[in-house]
Protein backbone atom coordinates (compact mmCIF):
# COMPACT_ATOMS: atom_id res chain seq x y z
CA UNK A 1 0.00 0.00 0.00
CA UNK A 2 1.50 3.33 -1.02
CA UNK A 3 1.47 6.56 0.95
CA UNK A 4 -1.51 8.04 -0.95
CA UNK A 5 -3.64 4.98 -0.24
CA UNK A 6 -2.70 5.09 3.44
CA UNK A 7 -3.57 8.79 3.66
CA UNK A 8 -6.92 8.08 2.00
CA UNK A 9 -7.69 5.29 4.51
CA UNK A 10 -6.76 7.55 7.43
CA UNK A 11 -8.93 10.37 6.05
CA UNK A 12 -11.91 8.01 5.60
CA UNK A 13 -11.57 6.61 9.12
CA UNK A 14 -11.12 10.12 10.55
CA UNK A 15 -14.37 11.22 8.90
CA UNK A 16 -16.19 8.23 10.42
CA UNK A 17 -14.67 8.88 13.84
CA UNK A 18 -15.72 12.55 13.83
CA UNK A 19 -19.37 11.50 13.57
CA UNK A 20 -19.07 8.86 16.30
CA UNK A 21 -19.58 8.93 20.06
CA UNK A 22 -17.42 5.88 20.74
CA UNK A 23 -14.61 3.75 19.37
CA UNK A 24 -13.85 0.29 20.64
CA UNK A 25 -10.70 -1.64 19.75
CA UNK A 26 -11.19 -5.38 19.43
CA UNK A 27 -8.90 -8.35 18.95
CA UNK A 28 -10.57 -10.59 16.40
CA UNK A 29 -8.00 -13.39 16.63
CA UNK A 30 -9.69 -16.78 16.44
CA UNK A 31 -12.71 -15.64 14.43
CA UNK A 32 -13.06 -17.32 11.07
CA UNK A 33 -14.51 -15.59 8.01
CA UNK A 34 -18.03 -16.85 8.75
CA UNK A 35 -17.97 -15.46 12.29
CA UNK A 36 -16.42 -12.16 11.18
CA UNK A 37 -19.15 -11.78 8.57
CA UNK A 38 -21.80 -12.48 11.22
CA UNK A 39 -20.22 -9.94 13.59
CA UNK A 40 -20.13 -7.27 10.87
CA UNK A 41 -23.77 -8.03 9.97
CA UNK A 42 -24.91 -7.65 13.59
CA UNK A 43 -22.96 -4.43 14.04
CA UNK A 44 -24.27 -3.00 10.76
CA UNK A 45 -27.83 -3.86 11.84
CA UNK A 46 -27.22 -1.83 15.02
CA UNK A 47 -25.94 1.12 12.96
CA UNK A 48 -22.32 0.47 13.88
CA UNK A 49 -19.32 0.20 11.57
CA UNK A 50 -16.46 -2.27 11.99
CA UNK A 51 -13.15 -1.41 10.34
CA UNK A 52 -10.04 -3.57 10.18
CA UNK A 53 -7.02 -1.36 9.57
CA UNK A 54 -3.34 -1.30 10.51
CA UNK A 55 -2.86 -0.18 14.09
CA UNK A 56 -0.56 2.72 13.18
CA UNK A 57 -3.13 4.05 10.70
CA UNK A 58 -5.97 3.66 13.21
CA UNK A 59 -4.04 5.58 15.86
CA UNK A 60 -3.17 8.29 13.33
CA UNK A 61 -6.86 8.69 12.42
CA UNK A 62 -7.87 8.84 16.09
CA UNK A 63 -5.18 11.44 16.84
CA UNK A 64 -6.18 13.53 13.81
CA UNK A 65 -9.66 13.81 15.34
CA UNK A 66 -8.20 15.32 18.50
CA UNK A 67 -8.77 12.22 20.58
CA UNK A 68 -6.14 10.42 22.61
CA UNK A 69 -5.17 7.22 20.86
CA UNK A 70 -3.98 4.51 23.18
CA UNK A 71 -1.28 2.09 22.01
CA UNK A 72 -2.77 -1.04 20.47
CA UNK A 73 -1.04 -4.26 19.51
CA UNK A 74 -1.97 -7.30 17.49
CA UNK A 75 -4.82 -7.73 15.03
CA UNK A 76 -7.30 -4.94 15.69
CA UNK A 77 -10.78 -4.15 14.48
CA UNK A 78 -12.14 -0.69 15.22
CA UNK A 79 -15.81 -0.37 16.13
CA UNK A 80 -17.06 3.12 15.21
CA UNK A 81 -20.40 3.86 16.87
CA UNK A 82 -22.85 6.72 17.18
CA UNK A 83 -24.71 4.67 19.81
CA UNK A 84 -21.99 3.42 22.17
CA UNK A 85 -24.33 1.29 24.26
CA UNK A 86 -25.80 -0.56 21.27
CA UNK A 87 -22.28 -1.26 19.99
CA UNK A 88 -21.14 -2.53 23.39
CA UNK A 89 -24.22 -4.76 23.64
CA UNK A 90 -23.60 -6.32 20.21
CA UNK A 91 -19.93 -6.96 21.07
CA UNK A 92 -20.80 -8.48 24.45
CA UNK A 93 -23.57 -10.71 23.09
CA UNK A 94 -21.46 -11.88 20.17
CA UNK A 95 -18.43 -12.58 22.38
CA UNK A 96 -20.57 -14.51 24.84
CA UNK A 97 -21.73 -16.84 22.08
CA UNK A 98 -18.28 -17.13 20.44
CA UNK A 99 -15.74 -18.07 23.12
CA UNK A 100 -15.20 -14.44 24.26
CA UNK A 101 -14.23 -13.34 20.76
CA UNK A 102 -13.73 -10.66 19.72
CA UNK A 103 -11.99 -9.47 22.86
CA UNK A 104 -12.34 -5.76 23.61
CA UNK A 105 -8.95 -4.10 24.08
CA UNK A 106 -10.29 -0.69 25.08
CA UNK A 107 -11.40 2.40 23.27
CA UNK A 108 -12.59 5.97 23.42
CA UNK A 109 -16.01 6.97 24.76
CA UNK A 110 -17.09 10.60 24.56
CA UNK A 111 -13.47 11.73 24.30
CA UNK A 112 -12.15 9.68 27.24
CA UNK A 113 -10.08 6.52 27.07
CA UNK A 114 -12.00 3.48 28.33
CA UNK A 115 -10.89 -0.02 29.17
CA UNK A 116 -12.52 -3.39 28.59
CA UNK A 117 -14.33 -3.23 31.96
CA UNK A 118 -16.00 0.07 31.04
CA UNK A 119 -17.17 -1.32 27.69
CA UNK A 120 -18.64 -4.29 29.58
CA UNK A 121 -20.49 -1.88 31.91
CA UNK A 122 -21.84 0.04 28.93
CA UNK A 123 -23.17 -3.23 27.51
CA UNK A 124 -25.37 -3.68 30.60
CA UNK A 125 -26.95 -0.24 30.32
CA UNK A 126 -30.23 0.26 28.48
CA UNK A 127 -29.96 1.61 24.94
CA UNK A 128 -31.37 5.01 24.11
CA UNK A 129 -34.58 3.43 22.78
CA UNK A 130 -34.92 1.19 25.85
CA UNK A 131 -34.34 4.15 28.19
CA UNK A 132 -36.93 6.24 26.33
CA UNK A 133 -39.39 3.35 26.52
CA UNK A 134 -38.81 3.01 30.27
CA UNK A 135 -39.26 6.76 30.71
CA UNK A 136 -42.48 6.73 28.67
CA UNK A 137 -43.81 3.87 30.81
CA UNK A 138 -42.95 5.75 33.99
CA UNK A 139 -44.55 8.94 32.67
CA UNK A 140 -47.66 7.01 31.62
CA UNK A 141 -47.90 5.44 35.09
CA UNK A 142 -47.50 8.84 36.72
CA UNK A 143 -50.21 10.39 34.53
CA UNK A 144 -52.60 7.50 35.27
CA UNK A 145 -52.04 7.93 39.01
CA UNK A 146 -52.68 11.66 38.69
CA UNK A 147 -55.87 11.04 36.67
CA UNK A 148 -57.12 8.54 39.28
CA UNK A 149 -56.35 10.99 42.08
CA UNK A 150 -58.29 13.72 40.25
CA UNK A 151 -61.21 11.35 39.70
CA UNK A 152 -61.19 10.37 43.39
CA UNK A 153 -61.09 14.02 44.45
CA UNK A 154 -63.94 14.82 42.04
CA UNK A 155 -66.02 11.99 43.53
CA UNK A 156 -65.17 13.17 47.06
CA UNK A 157 -66.23 16.74 46.28
CA UNK A 158 -69.47 15.56 44.64
CA UNK A 159 -70.24 13.40 47.70
CA UNK A 160 -69.70 16.26 50.14
CA UNK A 161 -72.08 18.60 48.22
CA UNK A 162 -74.97 16.12 48.34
Amino acid sequence: MNRTEKEKLVAELSAKIKGANALYYTDFTGLNVKRMTELRRRLRKAGVEYVVIKNSLAIRAVNECGLVGQPIKGPTGVVVAKDPIAAAKVLAEFAKANDHRPAVKGGVYEGAVVDQAMVTKLATMPTRDEALSMFAGYLNSLLMSFALALEARKTQLEGSTN
